[in-house]
């Protein structure tokens, strides 16, 4: 029995002073949103509990699909560094950038190199390069391997969509091929849902098409994302059959928001390929805040 614990959307809070220079750019429409909207429900003790929560669990891992930071300052990146140590170890802790972790360019390599344990592949070196891409990774964990892909990219104000692009789907295909002819698990993570229509226009993530094509080619047996703050199951057609596309609300949400409050879910993954066994335990945040609970069971296959 392998245990793997997805959390997603975190926005690290409280945002940082900024400078006018810092201020002079996309983030002027973030900082607003924050302070009119985001800080209201976002709380850091509601992280804090989650975490505890699934500390409790043991799980074998923990995957994280992007928004660490919400601006993506400098000060901001550094302290989700920190942040990521307290978590645990990078061999038990496996990244993937979103949209706020870009949100200005330049943003994006910055936040990788200050991450760069947690994001880069079991064969990749041990020192950031900026001139060697990230992504797609793969990591081998018992007998899951975990496939981190980015949608990660700097936009307009107004804009949070995410690309996945031609070389990323190749590289995507020969990794997942590859992990089935060695037998093991396979899970995708990447930010932004891979499912049209799941977001509005602007929030979109471009390359749908493309990452169904590679997921149905190179074969796999459960995507994680984030990006929505919702718990959500969609599925995309594999080699085989359906491959479950599983969502999770932000892991800092607190009650009293629109959107469902914080969440993670905890994936009991058994069995061996063609028989394998996959049971989701969705943990949430309680009504009054005050704890976390065991919501909702799901057996995706057995």
């Amino acid at each position: 029995m392998f245990k793997l614990a997805h959390i997603s959307d975190v926005h690290l809070g409280p945002l940082p002073k900024l400078t006018f220079r810092e201020l002079a750019s996309k983030r002027i429409t973030g900082f607003v949103n924050w302070h009119r909207n985001r800080r209201k429900h976002l709380f850091t003790n509601t992280l804090e509990m989650l975490l505890d929560d699934i500390e409790a669990q043991q799980p074998d891992h923990l995957a994280i699909t992007g928004d660490l930071v919400n601006l993506a300052t400098g000060i901001e990146i550094r302290a989700a560094a920190d942040w990521l140590e307290e978590v645990g170890p990078p061999e038990a802790t496996s990244v993937v950038p979103g949209n706020h972790d870009a949100y200005v360019w330049g943003a994006h390599d910055k936040a990788m190199h200050a991450w760069y344990d947690y994001v880069r592949g079991d064969n990749q070196p041990p020192a950031w390069d900026s001139e060697r891409k990230i992504f797609p990774y793969l990591r081998v964990r018992g007998q899951v391997a975990l496939v981190g892909c980015s949608t990660s990219i700097a936009t307009p104000p107004f804009s949070a969509s995410g690309y996945f692009g031609r070389r990323q789907a190749r590289e995507t295909v020969n990794m997942l091929r590859a992990a089935g002819e060695a037998g093991l698990f396979r899970v995708v993570m990447i930010h932004h849902p891979p499912i049209r229509g799941a977001t509005p226009a602007h929030k979109r993530m471009i390359g749908i098409r493309r990452f169904a094509a590679a997921i149905s080619t190179g074969g796999a047996e459960l995507v994680l994302h984030g990006h929505t703050h919702l718990n959500t199951v969609n599925w995309l057609r594999g080699q085989t059959g359906r491959v479950p596309v599983v969502g999770i609300a932000s892991a800092s949400q607190g009650p009293g928001g629109k959107k469902p409050r914080a969440a993670y879910n905890l994936f009991h993954i058994s069995g061996s390929p063609s028989a394998w066994r996959l049971v989701c335990e969705r943990h949430s945040l309680t009504a009054d805040g005050q704890s976390v609970a065991l919501e909702n069971v799901t057996t995706f296959s057995e």
